[in-house]
């Protein structure tokens, strides 16, 4: 971004990548952020050891806000992430206990930082709502909100039509984001909030309070929540979640998400989970129009967002793998290697692919067949590849690339490792 461009630059941005929903007087909101940087903020309850690919838009937001010179805080909801957010929910959360709470706070304060850059300021609700008392926050802050506000937002109303209702604890939850709002202010000269459009009762909310408590004028803005043209949920796979957490999800399948992206998704994925310019992304997707079948901006998608949460290194370990997997041919060496922790694999002495029949042998050491007469079976039925090629007999020579490697393919999908000391 210009040095020299206003700050009220950053909305265009936002609009030109289609990530405003929702605002408060946009007019009065460009006259502020004209007026010089803006501190803002957006809240990250701790409901698991690690962020999901759901949590990335508003965590981009931040950064977006930043790189445009502004001054982004995030929230670690340590103390909201005790009630649960009813947003968006048509049950309630389990409760966590503390040790649990503390343990995923220490792993989301480090994704978050990562993200949003080393500049971010990170804080802790528990700071300020640690020692309040029942009774004071309903002095202080309940007096400050009326029920009939309250009911009136969508993300209370909703619940309460809904079989499982919701309990006084969630029903709860929007005076705390709010108060957050009001003591951010306060500590930090936080004038916007920002978030999910499943947030806009939440924000509101802190708005008012501001305005009542401190007779301050703060601002609201969200992005709209990510959604697949295909109707799936964005970020769900039939193995769950896409976790930001390595642990949980493999940098290698973090990079196939991405590269499995619809074509109607594609262009605006780019745009609102990637830090690529506008103007870059019209040439990406000219040139992926030319033709669509080289997939080059799902290509360019899945290595910008893969590098942003895993590093550079990541992404080349997973075209590597992706290499090693889909050959038709031998790979290399490097590639074989980028596959351990993604297929199954098993070590073996170099005994194992010297026998009258190596391809047999290995098939059963390896348990990809369940007995000799099992693996000449497959074998016969052109079932086997080994290290991206056809196997056509039992007694095919089986060499170990770089001494050490040997990828067994059993039909289409089965695959395994035999790691060869």
């Amino acid at each position: 971004m210009s040095s020299d461009a206003p700050g009220s630059a950053i909305v265009d941005d936002l609009k030109a990548r289609g990530l405003l929903q929702d605002s408060t007087d946009e007019a009065a909101l460009r006259e502020r952020l004209d007026a010089g940087p803006i501190n803002l903020y957006c809240g990250f309850d701790p409901t698991a050891d690690s962020l999901h690919i759901g949590n990335l838009v508003p965590l981009l937001l931040l950064r977006r806000f930043q790189d445009f010179g502004h001054q982004a805080v995030a929230l670690a909801g340590g103390a909201t992430g005790m009630i649960g957010d009813p947003s968006g929910r048509s049950d309630e959360r389990n409760l966590l206990d503390p040790a649990t709470l503390d343990h995923n706070l220490a792993a989301i304060k480090t994704q978050m930082h990562q993200v949003v850059g080393a500049g971010a300021k990170l804080v802790d609700n528990r700071e300020w709502m640690v020692d309040v008392t029942a009774l004071s926050f309903l002095r202080d802050v309940g007096k400050l909100v009326t029920v009939n506000t309250m009911l009136a937002k969508e993300s209370i109303r909703s619940r309460l039509d809904s079989e499982n209702g919701l309990s006084f604890t969630e029903f709860s939850y929007m005076l705390l984001q709010a108060n957050d709002f009001v003591a951010l202010n306060e500590r930090y000269g936080v004038e916007l909030q920002v978030g999910g459009s499943d947030q806009w009762g939440n924000i509101t909310a802190g708005i008012d309070m501001a305005r009542r408590k401190l007779g301050t004028q703060v601002h609201g803005l969200t992005v709209p929540l990510v959604t697949r043209a295909d109707g799936a949920k964005f970020g769900k796979t039939a193995q769950g979640a896409v976790w930001l957490d390595a642990g949980k999800t493999l940098p290698y399948e973090f990079h196939q998400y991405w590269l499995r992206t619809d074509d109607r998704d594609v262009e605006r994925f780019l745009l609102q989970v990637t830090l690529l310019s506008v103007d870059e992304i019209s040439e990406i997707m000219a040139e992926h129009e030319a033709a669509p079948q080289q997939r080059v901006a799902q290509t360019r998608l899945a290595d910008a967002v893969t590098a942003l949460i895993h590093g550079p290194e990541q992404v080349r370990q997973a075209k590597l793998a992706a290499e090693a997997l889909f050959a038709k041919e031998t790979p290399g060496g490097e590639a074989l290697a980028a596959l351990r922790g993604i297929v199954p694999e098993s070590e073996h002495g170099a005994d194992v692919l010297s026998g009258d029949e190596p391809v047999v042998d290995l098939l059963v050491a390896t348990g990809v067949a369940s007995s000799k007469g099992d693996a000449r079976r497959t074998v016969a039925q052109g079932g086997v590849r080994v290290n991206g090629v056809k196997v056509d007999g039992p007694s095919d020579e089986v060499v170990a690339v770089d001494g050490r490697y040997v990828l067994i393919q059993k039909g289409k999908k089965q695959r395994h490792l035999a790691v060869v000391s």
